[in-house]
């Protein structure tokens, strides 16, 4: 197990999508750092009344849905690429036991969008309180970094499920076009789809979109449908429902 642990790993790295990935979220993290910095200066020059009128400078509001869909996409290639190119016949030859090649892919993609994410959640988060530095809310996102961790949690955990979904949905489409649609209608398509349906099924509706369920698994919205154990039991339905489709598919059809 160990050496297709290895395999996969040295797959990830060495593909150029991986290196296309990570400078699209680094430009994102500058992205997002600018919009920070823009809206502090904005702040600094109104007036109290307008101030108390800002929403957060915080840069996470702008990279996070974007790192969402980036892991996906890390995810999705790590096994369509191989559909596309023929090279899961190699794969599976090398690797016959296809559990294990599955488990490899899926502790593989799940390591490295873990990594990502949490690495971007922390630049995100302390590229903001540098900006914002002593300012107070609205314009500073937190008080302190205690304040801070459950979000900055939550939104790993986020970024790892899209990582998982991203490779449950390739074994399945075993498309990348096919794939990135898909992830694209989970990501946006639907959550706005769903903000236009009558009360109170709006709501609900969105409540279960990706893009709801690590605000919600934190905590900091009020008032939503789903508790924070609510939340991460969608989380998980989500990851299950895509993993195992992609196992079943696997596992029952032909290379």
């Amino acid at each position: 197990m160990t050496e297709v642990l290895n395999s996969e790993w040295l797959k990830l790295r060495s593909v150029r999508s991986t290196t296309y990935i990570l400078l699209a979220i680094t430009a994102c993290l500058l992205g997002g750092a600018l919009v920070s910095y823009l809206m502090t200066a904005d702040w600094d020059t109104s007036p109290p009344d307008v101030q108390q009128r800002f929403g957060s400078a915080d840069p996470s509001a702008m990279v996070v849905p974007f790192t969402q869909f980036c892991l996906g996409v890390l995810g999705a290639m790590a096994i369509t690429t191989e559909y596309g190119s023929g090279m899961i016949r190699t794969a599976l030859v090398s690797v016959p036991q296809r559990k294990a090649y599955l488990l490899a892919k899926t502790v593989v993609v799940a390591g490295a969008s873990l990594l990502i994410g949490l690495a971007t959640t922390l630049v995100a988060y302390e590229t903001g309180e540098l900006i914002t530095g002593d300012r107070p809310e609205p314009i500073s996102a937190y008080a302190a970094f205690g304040d801070a961790v459950p979000t900055l949690l939550a939104n790993t955990a986020s970024l790892v499920l899209m990582g998982l979904l991203g490779l449950g949905l390739g074994f399945v489409l075993r498309s990348t076009a096919g794939t990135l649609v898909t992830l694209c209608a989970l990501l946006f398509v639907l959550p706005s789809l769903s903000l236009i349906l009558p009360e109170p099924w709006n709501g609900r509706v969105y409540s279960v979109m990706l893009p709801s369920l690590a605000p919600q698994l934190s905590g900091e919205m009020s008032g939503t449908p789903l508790s924070p154990i609510q939340a991460g039991l969608v989380m998980l339905a989500y990851l299950v429902v895509a993993l195992g489709a992609g196992a079943l598919t696997l596992l029952r059809r032909d290379a």
